[in-house]
C-alpha cells in the first residue's frame, strides 16, 4: 500500500509539470517550429538580431560586474573576522528585496538628466552625462542589474570558501607564497563550481530580463521585443519563434553551465573543517566593515532614492527633494490600482507558496528519500525554471490558450486568472523551494528516521515527527522564498495580468510609473511598502540558513 501511494504521488507530481511547465515550453517550440521560416527571418531581421546581441551584451557585461563586486565580498567575508560580520552578510542580501525594474524607478532619479549625479556635475562646473540615453542607458541597465543580482554569486562563493579545507592555504603560506598566488593557485581552482553556478544563474537571468529594459525605455531587447509582440499574437506567429530562439539560447547556456559544473565537482574536494579566519589588528579591522558598507551604500541606492522619491513632491536638479509630503502615500492609498493590486498579490502569492512548497518537497522525497526509479527526471524538469525565462513560459501558457479550446478556461488570462498566475509563480519558484528542501534531507541522518521505524513508528509518524522538525528551518526558507518573490514577479505578471482588476503589486506599479506627472512618486510610495514587506522575508531566511542559503540558488 505504501509503495502504491508514493507511486501515486509521484505519478500526479509527474501530471502537475507535464501540463504546467512542459505543455507551454512545447506550445511555444511547436509554434515557433511550425514555420521554420519564421525563424529565419528572425534571423535576417536586423532588429531582431540587434534584439539578442543587445540581450547578451547585458548578460555578459552585468555577469563580469557581477564577479568584481561578489569576489572580494567573498573573500573578505570568510578569510577575516571583523566588527559587524553578522549583520554584513545579512546586509548583502538588500539587493534582493526590490526587483530591479521597480528601482530603476529610484536610478532615474539618480542618473537622469536633471537627477542627482548631473546636478553634482553641473554644481562642479561640469557638463551633464546622458546616463539614459545611447550608450548610457545600456550601461546604466548593466550597473542595476548587477547590483540586484550579484548576491547570487556572492551566497554561492561563500558557501565554496567554506569548503575548502584551510590547511590547503596554510601550507602554501608557510611556503612563501604570496596573497595573490594563493589566490590564483589554490583559492580561485577551488571554488570554480561556485563561481559556474552563481555566474550562469546570473548570465540566464539577465538575458532574459524584460522589467528594467522595458522600465528604462530600452526597446532593442528580446525580452521587450517579445513583450510589444503580444498584442499581435492571434495575427502574427512572428513572436512565436523570437520566443523560440530565446528559448533555445538560455537552454543552451544552463546545459553548458551543468556539463562544466559536472566535470568540476567531479575534481573537487571539500575541507572537513571550516576556513580559519584572520583577526586583524588596530584600525585595520574596520577596513572590511568599511567595504561591506560601501557595497551595501551603492546597491542600496536605487532604495534609497525609491524612498527619497516617495516623500517628495518635487525632485528636479536638487542633491535632495525640494518639498517633503506624504501625499503619494495618501494617493497610492487611494488609487485603484493600489489595494485591489495587494490583495491579488497575497492571494496569487499564498497559493503559489502552497504550489510550490507542496510540488518541491515531494520531488525533494522522491530523490532524496524514496529513490523511485527515473525519480532524476522530475528533479531535472523542476529545476527547468532556471534555463526556460520566465517570459517563455508566460508567453506558452497565452499560446495554449491561443491554440487549444480546452485549454481556454484556465489559461485564459482575460478570465479570473487566479489559478493561472499562481501556477505561474509557483512554477518560477519550484527550483529555490527544490533546492532547500532537498539540502535539508541530504543534511539529515537516515540513522533518525531508521531508528523510528525500529521502535514501531509510521512512515507517517516518521516524517511528521523526525524528518520534517529537522528540515524546519529549509521549509520555512523555502516557502519564503516561494512567496515573497512570486510577491514582486516581473514577467509572469506584466504578460499574464491583463485586466485592471486583476493586476498584482508589480503589474500596478508598472501602470503607476507610465502615468504622466504624479504617476512615478505614486509608484515609488507603493515600491517603498512592498520593499520593507520582502527585506523583513530576506533577513528571515538569512536568520535561519546563514552561508547556507547559497545552496538555494544552485543550478
Amino acid at each position: 500500500m505504501l509503495k502504491f501511494t508514493k507511486y501515486a504521488v509521484t505519478l500526479l507530481t509527474a501530471v502537475f509539470l507535464t501540463v504546467f511547465l512542459i505543455l507551454p515550453v512545447g506550445t511555444v517550440i511547436f509554434g515557433g517550429m511550425s514555420d521554420l521560416q519564421l525563424v529565419k527571418e528572425v534571423f535576417a531581421n536586423a532588429v531582431y538580431m540587434q534584439g539578442l546581441l543587445n540581450s547578451f551584451k547585458i548578460a555578459v557585461v552585468t555577469t563580469f560586474l557581477v564577479f568584481l563586486i561578489a569576489l572580494p565580498m567573498a573573500l573578505i567575508y570568510d578569510g577575516f573576522d571583523f566588527p559587524g560580520k553578522g549583520l554584513a552578510h545579512i546586509a548583502a542580501m538588500i539587493p534582493m528585496i526590490l526587483p530591479p525594474f521597480v528601482g530603476a524607478l529610484g536610478f532615474q532619479q539618480i542618473l537622469g538628466h536633471y537627477g542627482v549625479i548631473n546636478t553634482i556635475l553641473v554644481n562642479c562646473g561640469m557638463e551633464r552625462v546622458n546616463f539614459l540615453t545611447g550608450d548610457g542607458r545600456f550601461w546604466s541597465i548593466c550597473l542595476i542589474e548587477a547590483l540586484h543580482l550579484y548576491p547570487i554569486l556572492y551566497l554561492n562563493l561563500v558557501s565554496s570558501l567554506g569548503n575548502i579545507d584551510p590547511a590547503m592555504r596554510d601550507a602554501a603560506r608557510n611556503m612563501g607564497a604570496g596573497f595573490f598566488r594563493r589566490l590564483f593557485c589554490i583559492t580561485l581552482p577551488m571554488i570554480r563550481p561556485g563561481i559556474l553556478a552563481g555566474g550562469s544563474l546570473v548570465l540566464i537571468w539577465s538575458f532574459t530580463e524584460l522589467g528594467t529594459p522595458l522600465m528604462f525605455g530600452y526597446n532593442r531587447t528580446t525580452a521587450v521585443q517579445i513583450f510589444n509582440g503580444l498584442t499581435e499574437l492571434k495575427s502574427n506567429p512572428e513572436p512565436f519563434a523570437l520566443v523560440l530562439v530565446m528559448l533555445v539560447i538560455s537552454t543552451i547556456m544552463y546545459l553548458l553551465a551543468k556539463v562544466i559544473l559536472r566535470s568540476e565537482s567531479a575534481g573537487s574536494s571539500k575541507g572537513t573543517a571550516g576556513t580559519a579566519a584572520d583577526q586583524l589588528e588596530g584600525a585595520k579591522k574596520y577596513l572590511p566593515t568599511l567595504f561591506f558598507g560601501l557595497i551595501t551604500f551603492l546597491a542600496a541606492l536605487p532604495h534609497i532614492a525609491l524612498i527619497l522619491t516617495s516623500f517628495s513632491l518635487r525632485w528636479h536638479s536638487t542633491i535632495l527633494p525640494e518639498n517633503w509630503t506624504l501625499l503619494n502615500y495618501d494617493n497610492a492609498l487611494s488609487h485603484p490600482l493600489v489595494v485591489p493590486g495587494i490583495i491579488n498579490s497575497l492571494r496569487y502569492s499564498g497559493l503559489a507558496m502552497l504550489f510550490a512548497l507542496t510540488v518541491g518537497t515531494v520531488i525533494a522525497f522522491i530523490t532524496k528519500r524514496w529513490k523511485i526509479p527515473g525519480g532524476w527526471i522530475l528533479d531535472a524538469l523542476a529545476m527547468l525554471p532556471v534555463a526556460v525565462p520566465g517570459i517563455v513560459v508566460a508567453f506558452g501558457y497565452l499560446g495554449m490558450a491561443v491554440e487549444f479550446s480546452w485549454a481556454r478556461e484556465f489559461f485564459n488570462p482575460m478570465e479570473n486568472p487566479v489559478w493561472l498566475l499562481s501556477v505561474a509563480y509557483a512554477v518560477r519558484r519550484l527550483p529555490y523551494v527544490l533546492r532547500s528542501v532537498a539540502a535539508g534531507l541530504e543534511q539529515t541522518p537516515l540513522e533518525y528516521e531508521e531508528a523510528a521505524r525500529t521502535f514501531g513508528a509510521t512512515p507517517f509518524q516518521t516524517v511528521r515527527k523526525i524528518v520534517f522538525p529537522m528540515i524546519g528551518a529549509n521549509l520555512l526558507v523555502g516557502a519564503l522564498f516561494a512567496f515573497s518573490f512570486s510577491m514582486l514577479e516581473v514577467s509572469d505578471s506584466l504578460i499574464l495580468a491583463q485586466k485592471s482588476q486583476h493586476f498584482p503589486i508589480t503589474r500596478a506599479i508598472f501602470e503607476l510609473s507610465q502615468i504622466l506627472g504624479s504617476g512615478s512618486y505614486t509608484a515609488c510610495a507603493f515600491g517603498v511598502w512592498t520593499m520593507l514587506f520582502l527585506c523583513a522575508s530576506i533577513a528571515a531566511a538569512g536568520v535561519l540558513l546563514g552561508k547556507k542559503l547559497g545552496s538555494i540558488f544552485r543550478l
